[in-house]
Parts: structure tokens; C-alpha cells; sequence
């Protein structure tokens, strides 16, 4: 029997990528493990499990241990520098605009799913796929004749939101093991391999200290205002605000408060109440189309712009700044510039951007 090609599995020493790879492995694969080191120690972290922080050396040690205990290969690369620039600026440089980005985003299309593979083949790794523990799938459709993401199997995990910006390149060489299976199967298959360490998939956040540490900024007092601009309270700065965020404004009021824009040049925060963060319509740029291969009239889909959330239905159509006009056919909470916007035909994902601004 011809032996099948070789694959890098990026091992975070959580037991969705070991069984990934150990799923591989048992198909027949020359499976490596890959991991990337992100941490460079320059900031505080409370050692909480996350994908950037100080506990990195501890997860190591544990894809490590995976590795051994399947018998294949492991190598670590170490990504700090390009993830500073590519991660941590981006994430600095968006909330200091007034925007809330989606930095686990920014990091699987570049870092994940670009720097690591290519460090890899740098150093004389020769692979022909690179997979990881995402909970989706990826296929070439005949319909479509383009490589595209499908939700996984276990809705409640799907991770397309996270993986949407992935490239056809991308795409084409990658491999996504556990989509099939639902999140029970993944820990028994865990148990059965004798894979035993502790699941933090649950718990991961982007980081494991004070987002205001990575901002590297001094306090910078505005008021809080409401539509008619009038002053409610007072903030240390707009960075500290997201859309939608309820709890932490510090004002007293007859009803509950939500936050429902964020000015950097008046150095606002504006709030209204649950009524006033509803909307239909917004734009969204710097697309990245997946399944189809752009947007030339308009379209029904459904639409997510959280990862946890239950896709809506929506129109998307194209607009003249290059960027698509999204309008949900029933009104939208706590639409956030900055964040993603992903759009779906079914369980396939048909492409998605960045919100820039509500829609006039």
C-alpha cells in the first residue's frame, strides 16, 4: 500500500490537537508535531491557561509529552517576533482607534496557519499538510470549485468564525481531523490513546493579564454621555469599553445601561439603553471571501458577528468602497466596529470581513 503523505499538527498541549493527531497518525499519515512560541515575557500574566501568557513553557512540556507518547516527531519555532507585529500591535493600534478587534482571528490566518507551516518548511521540514484541533471542516467543492470551510459536526465547538480568513492556499493544505466528531467522542478517543492531560480548551482566552497591559497607555479621563450627549458618569479611558458592555459603567440609572459607541476623537463613551444597541444594517471591509470568490450583486445568507452566536438571516451586497453592506432582516444587538462579520449559506462558509461602521 502506498504510504500517505506527511503532515505538521500544530500541538497546543490541549487534547483537541492530540487527538487530532493521533487521528492522523492511525490513518496512515507521517504525522509531526509542530507548536509555536508565542510568549516573550514582556508583560505581566497570571499564568492562566491562554494563548498568550506565561504558562507557555508548561503547555510545551505537554505537547511534548503527546508527541513522545505517539511516537512522532516534535519540534517548537519560536513566533514572538512576527506575533508582536502582527497580533499585539494589531490589537493595540484597534482598541486605541475605539474599535474592538478579534485578535484570535488575526492570529490563525498569519501566525497558526502562516508562520508556523512556513517556519517549518524553512528549517527542512518537508510536509504536504498542515492541521491543527479546529472543530470544522475543509473540502474542494465541485459547486463552488474553490476550497471551503464547513461547520463541524459539534455546532456547540464549530470554530469556522475563528478560521474564516484562511486563504485558498491555506485551504488547500489543510487538514482538520476533528470536525467530524463531537466533543464527547474527542475526550473518550483522549481516554482510550492514554491521553490524560487536563482540557483547557473551555477556558482559553486570547490572554492571561490585564488587556491594559498590552495597551501600554496612562489613564485618559472623558465623560460617559448618553444620545442627547449628556453627561451620565465619567471613564479612565475609551479602552476600556466595549459595544454592548453593560456591567462596569458605574452609573446609576432607571434602567439598565449598555454601551452603543465609542468616540476617539471627542473621547466618549455613549450609552442607551437594551432599545437603543439595536441595528439593521452595517459595512464590512477588508473581506475575505472563501467560497465564493467575490461579491458582484446582492445575496441572502445568514450572518454571525460574535463567534457565540447563532447565525442571523441577512442580505449582503456590494458597495462601492469595495466592502459589502450587511442588513439583518430582523435587528441586530451590539453590532461592534472592529469585530468580525462571517457569512454562511448552510454549513458552508461563504467568506466574511471586519466591521467597519453602522450603515447610514
Amino acid at each position: 500500500m502506498t504510504k500517505k503523505p506527511t503532515v505538521i499538527v500544530g500541538l497546543s498541549g490541549g487534547v483537541d490537537s492530540s487527538v487530532a493527531a493521533y487521528l492522523l497518525r492511525e490513518q496512515g499519515y507521517e504525522v509531526i508535531g509542530v507548536t509555536m512560541a508565542i510568549w516573550d515575557g514582556q508583560y505581566k500574566s497570571t499564568g492562566k491557561h491562554a494563548c498568550y501568557g506565561s504558562d507557555e513553557e508548561e503547555e510545551i512540556r505537554e505537547a511534548r509529552a503527546v508527541a513522545e507518547k505517539l511516537d512522532i516527531p516534535y519540534h517548537v519555532f519560536n513566533c514572538s517576533a512576527e506575533y508582536k507585529q502582527a497580533v499585539l500591535d494589531y490589537f493595540k493600534s484597534e482598541y486605541l482607534a475605539g474599535r474592538t478587534p478579534n485578535p484570535c482571528i488575526q492570529c490563525n490566518q498569519l501566525i497558526k496557519f502562516g508562520m508556523l507551516p512556513s517556519m517549518a518548511r524553512k528549517s527542512g521540514i518537508d510536509f504536504d499538510f498542515f492541521a491543527t484541533g479546529h472543530y470544522a471542516g475543509v473540502e474542494f467543492s465541485e459547486k463552488y470549485q474553490r476550497y471551503v470551510l464547513k461547520k463541524a459536526a459539534d455546532l456547540k465547538k464549530d470554530q469556522t468564525y475563528f478560521i474564516h480568513r484562511l486563504t485558498q492556499d491555506q485551504l488547500a493544505q489543510a487538514l482538520l481531523p476533528i470536525g467530524q466528531y463531537k466533543k464527547p467522542q474527542i475526550k473518550e478517543l483522549a481516554r482510550k490513546v492514554g491521553i490524560t492531560i487536563e482540557d483547557l480548551e473551555e477556558s482559553q482566552d486570547f490572554y492571561s493579564g490585564d488587556y491594559k497591559d498590552l495597551l501600554e497607555v496612562e489613564d485618559h479621563p472623558g465623560d460617559i454621555v448618553d444620545t442627547n450627549g449628556i453627561v451620565l458618569g465619567h471613564h479612565q479611558g475609551i479602552w476600556n469599553y466595549t459595544i454592548g458592555q453593560r456591567k462596569g459603567l458605574g452609573i446609576a440609572f432607571s434602567e439598565p445601561l449598555y454601551v452603543i459607541g465609542l468616540n476617539k476623537e471627542s473621547n466618549m463613551v455613549i450609552v442607551g439603553v437594551r432599545e437603543e444597541t439595536y441595528n439593521g444594517s452595517f459595512i464590512v471591509s477588508d473581506l475575505n471571501w472563501v467560497a465564493l470568490s467575490g461579491l458582484t450583486e446582492p445575496r441572502d445568507c445568514t450572518a454571525k458577528i460574535r463567534s457565540g452566536q447563532t447565525e442571523r438571516e441577512a442580505r449582503i451586497e456590494p458597495v462601492e468602497s469595495g466592502g459589502v453592506k450587511v442588513t439583518f432582516f430582523h435587528p441586530n444587538d451590539a453590532i461592534t466596529p472592529g469585530q468580525s462579520a462571517v457569512f454562511y449559506e448552510g454549513d458552508i462558509v461563504l467568506g466574511g470581513g471586519i466591521i467597519k461602521s453602522l450603515a447610514d
